[in-house]
């Protein structure tokens, strides 16, 4: 009988060397970022969210980000480009 390799799908967790910074209370004059996940509806979901945002709030610079795909994580790039903002949503819309 020959070697049984097994495989183990569990990863190391990362931990975050920083803490979430709080939700603001209102959104009039903040920065909003939506990073897309590729997913096949996420545009849809996301121009209507942000129609509905703008109509309640006066938001400040709204940015568009999107990932290659949906199951890998956003490149630093894409991540350094949100970094500044006040608000990011991102989300799955199948």
């Amino acid at each position: 009988m020959g070697t049984i390799r097994v495989l183990s799908p569990v990863v190391a967790s990362k931990v975050s060397q920083s803490a979430p910074r709080p939700l603001p209370t209102a959104l009039a004059g903040k920065r909003l970022g939506f990073l897309d996940n590729t997913k096949a509806n996420f545009a849809l979901l996301v121009q209507t969210l942000e129609r509905g945002l703008r109509a309640r709030w006066a938001l400040g610079d709204v940015v568009h980000e999107r990932k290659a795909n949906s199951s890998g994580p956003a490149p630093p790039e894409i991540l350094a480009r949100l970094r500044d903002l006040d608000l990011v949503l991102t989300g799955s819309a199948d």
